[in-house]
């Protein structure tokens, strides 16, 4: 095994469920039991979230690509990823006394991988102008979707660093896998010919007089 070849997992499910988890506890990679809402549970549970979205995305990458074969630039990139976030769950899910030195982990590898993505496709990008929304196509919407979950994986493995130890690492690679969805949302709709959706402040409803309004539009549907 090469040095920097992380450790293959070892187990077998034959079952998958085990009746421990009943009581609102789990297992940790060490073995330790802790509630299942305590935070360091929260936080790889979020990643997970963020890994179940980001398989999504790489679904309609795949989709969409059949019409627009540049976007299957994206579809290796989002693959590695999943397995990132696979790793950065494993290292969660252990304490620092516990962690092994093969165990898979976040480096700072992981984010100069992401760094020369961002660079990659942000370049032929248009600067912007104004904010923007989610939408144009569907897969920015998907992206937007996975920048949101991303940060707010960010935000509860900071809160856990201010009371454990957390790696470095971690913290660094949702910080930049945010910014690397916020491009890849924007390249996407760039490849796709799609225009992007920029906030008006003045599109709000208290900034628009009756007169701008059509009879009938925008009316919701009550029952």
């Amino acid at each position: 095994m090469s040095e920097n070849k992380f450790q293959e997992p070892r187990l077998l499910l034959s079952r998958i469920y085990t009746r421990r988890g009943d009581t609102g506890e789990t297992s940790l990679v060490g073995g330790q039991r802790a509630p299942k809402n305590s935070l360091r549970i929260e936080c790889y549970g979020t990643i997970d979230e963020l890994n179940a979205f980001t398989g999504a995305a790489c679904v309609s990458v795949e989709q969409s690509a059949a019409a627009i074969p540049d976007l299957w630039r994206l579809q290796p990139i989002l693959r590695r990823v999943q397995h990132e976030l696979f790793n950065l769950g494993s290292i969660l899910a252990t304490l620092p006394q516990d962690v092994g030195p093969k165990q898979p982990r976040i480096t700072a590898v992981e984010s100069e991988w992401l760094e020369r993505d961002i660079d990659a496709m942000n370049e032929p990008l248009p600067a912007l102008k104004s904010f923007v929304l989610p939408g144009g196509t569907r897969l920015n919407a998907d992206f937007h979707i996975c920048r949101t979950v991303c940060r707010r994986a960010e935000r509860l493995v900071v809160a856990l660093a201010q009371t454990e130890e957390v790696p470095t690492d971690a913290i660094r690679y949702l910080n930049r896998l945010s910014d690397a969805f916020f491009v890849w949302s924007r390249w996407t709709n760039y490849a796709s010919g799609a225009g992007e959706v920029l906030w008006s402040p003045n599109e709000a409803a208290s900034a628009r007089s009756q007169a701008d309004v059509k009879p009938g539009a925008e009316t919701p549907c009550s029952e």
